[in-house]
């Protein structure tokens, strides 16, 4: 019995920060707009990315023989 002498006014203060905290969720706009976030990831957002440049010049080697240290050839 004398336990509830504590854990009824804990309660009640752990009751008020809970309520005080989302009064100042509202408050703060943090409800305003709930659907946006949602909804982008539907839509495509082509210029997020820049396209890749094409190299200036074309230094590939495509004689087909292996290169020098290759080690999968032996």
């Amino acid at each position: 019995m004398e336990s509830l002498y504590l854990l009824i006014p804990l309660s009640l203060i752990v009751l008020l920060i809970a309520v005080a905290i989302f009064v100042w969720a509202v408050n703060s706009g943090q409800y305003d707009d709930v659907d946006r976030e949602g909804e982008r990831i539907l839509f495509d957002d082509d210029n997020r990315f820049e396209k890749p440049k094409p190299p200036e010049s074309d230094e590939r080697d495509t004689s087909g023989e292996p290169a020098e240290g290759d080690v999968r050839n032996g």
